[in-house]
């Protein structure tokens, strides 16, 4: 991937704190996009409010503003959209739960649903404990993509508790050289 791909990536950072495994991960696997344009948001410096209902009667939504507008106009303008987010519970965290949760609204904004088709989305994820207990998360965020028929492109997985413990994770550190060229 080089210049003039077009492609533009999103990472959306649902970890409680800066800099966690997650997101180390998720830059170390970023180094491979080159000149590839990114965009990182940490969900911490763009809250969003608690999620509420309010797709129906379809004359009473809303407009989004403020950071629902930011990251919604920055979801809309990737191509690529990057979950990063560790596994919590065996889920995303609940700020990414609740940056996922607005997509629902977000399918009554004119062209939202039309836009994310074609999309490519990815996860990229820490835990504690063994790989396969990220399942519940990447199988939720499959069947999101497939729901707004958006290409699933996987999920990189790495094992750490404590703040760079990601760094010792010799095969996550392997998938995340070729996670998003493959």
């Amino acid at each position: 991937m080089g210049t003039g791909t077009g492609r533009k990536f999103l990472f959306v950072l649902g970890s409680a704190r800066r800099d966690g495994n997650t997101e180390q991960l998720a830059r170390l696997a970023a180094e491979q996009l080159g000149d590839v344009e990114q965009r990182w948001l940490w969900l911490g410096d763009v809250p969003l409010a608690d999620y509420r209902d309010v797709r129906y009667p379809v004359s009473e939504r809303p407009e989004p503003t403020g950071n629902e507008e930011l990251l919604l106009d920055a979801t809309l303008e990737a191509t690529d959209i990057v979950i990063a987010s560790p596994t919590y519970w065996y889920s995303v965290s609940s700020s990414t739960k609740r940056y996922l949760d607005h997509w629902s609204n977000w399918e009554r904004v004119p062209g939202f649903v039309e836009a994310m088709a074609g999309k490519h989305l990815w996860a990229v994820t820490a835990l504690a404990e063994e790989p396969h207990q990220a399942g519940a998360l990447l199988d939720a965020l499959e069947r999101a993509a497939v729901y707004l028929k958006m290409t699933w492109r996987g999920g990189l997985v790495g094992v750490g508790n404590r703040p760079g413990d990601v760094l010792s994770d010799t095969t996550a550190l392997t998938t995340a050289k070729t996670f998003f060229t493959a």
